[in-house]
């Protein structure tokens, strides 16, 4: 994608919560459909392609992909990264631990939009002129889901960037304003308990609703499966 010319290349990353919602949000679910790329961020969404006879074998999150990105283009030198998201101060401290680590990397600009769930037009010009001028070759977004999918969609042809990247709150945890839980929580699929903890006014409907009927669906999904395999077994 950042070699070839045309439009924008989008990464977005689902979760069991992003699914749930995409039922019943048809914007959102048509912004992760028409997304060139969709990445399996859950454990739930490895466990129900597991179920149901699919090809996921590994979740791949946000945080995974903005750093091995970043770690090969640092080597490679010469790209530049926007950032679009957040507040002003976790962007600065971003800016600050972005630069002493991926210094060959272009910290091209940040912009911090307003706190609401849908913008204005002249808000949303100013965002896109601010992309737009850096001239950066990425552009991050952390707007959490489903807004940052929905105006990625709305607004990627007016993009003069090469790659899209809807990494909702990736950018708290690279800058430090909140912990990623470690790697013993990601190994065992339960990295969702301890961020629970941490957010749970922000959390705790996607744990304790979305969770639960997204492994109903599952279920039913793996169902389904096994009957389609049984009538052909018994058809041949």
């Amino acid at each position: 994608a950042l070699s070839n010319a045309g439009p924008p290349y989008t990464v977005t990353f689902a979760n069991p919560h992003s699914i749930v919602v995409s039922r019943h949000d048809r914007l959102f679910r048509t912004a992760l459909e028409q997304a060139p790329l969709v990445a399996p961020d859950g454990s739930g969404v490895v466990l129900a392609s597991r179920l149901c006879g699919g090809k996921v074998k590994n979740r791949v999150t946000g945080s995974d992909f903005f750093e091995t990105l970043s770690q090969v283009l640092n080597a490679q030198g010469g790209s530049r990264y926007f950032f679009l998201g957040s507040s002003p101060r976790t962007l600065d401290a971003l800016r600050a631990k972005f630069q002493k680590l991926y210094p060959s990397i272009t910290f091209a600009g940040a912009f911090s939009p307003p706190y609401k769930d849908s913008f204005s037009a002249d808000e949303t010009a100013q965002m896109i002129s601010s992309i737009n001028s850096a001239k950066a070759d990425v552009l991050w977004v952390g707007m959490t889901a489903p807004k940052q999918e929905k105006w990625i969609y709305l607004n990627a042809a007016s993009l003069n960037v090469k790659l899209i990247g809807a990494i909702g709150a990736v950018f708290d945890y690279f800058s430090g304003q909140i912990r990623r839980p470690g790697k013993a929580w990601r190994a065992c699929g339960m990295e969702w308990f301890p961020r629970l903890i941490q957010e749970p006014k922000r959390l705790w409907r996607r744990n304790l609703f979305s969770s639960p009927q997204f492994l109903y669906l599952a279920a039913r999904e793996r169902l389904l499966f096994t009957m389609t395999q049984e009538s052909e077994r018994n058809s041949r």
